[in-house]
């Protein structure tokens, strides 16, 4: 079955441009890892909710746009052994100006328990 990978990252909104070409350029090192999807979505309509929302996950800031993401990958076992293959991978180090605040990205893993439509691969 599947395993997606996921993310919540607050990129500043004059950097989206930056953050796009930096996204376009770890896909194709996530694609020669293994990964069947990448999906890279920038932010139009984050509401701000009664108890929590996108923006207080990522502690976002005026002035920026919160992007989800994620990664599909054929099984955990290939999502575990890209991240292994990616901590060793000197590719793999951010630039000095990363078009983001690391620290308040907020990513984990995930086993699906419902799909419906595309199943991964090239569609």
């Amino acid at each position: 079955m599947t395993y997606v990978s996921g993310f919540v990252i607050p990129v500043p909104s004059d950097r989206k441009e930056d953050y796009r070409a930096m996204a376009e350029e770890a896909a194709t090192m996530f694609r020669d890892y293994g990964a069947l999807e990448i999906m890279e979505a920038w932010g139009e309509d984050v509401r701000d909710g009664k108890q929590t929302d996108f923006r207080r996950a990522v502690q976002a800031k005026e002035g920026e746009t919160v992007v989800f993401s994620w990664i599909v990958w054929p099984d955990r076992a290939t999502a575990d052994a890209a991240e292994t293959r990616m901590l060793a991978d000197d590719k793999m180090t951010p630039p000095a100006d990363v078009p983001f605040d690391m620290a308040r990205m907020i990513f984990g893993g995930f086993s699906p328990i419902f799909q419906m439509g595309r199943t991964g691969g090239d569609q």
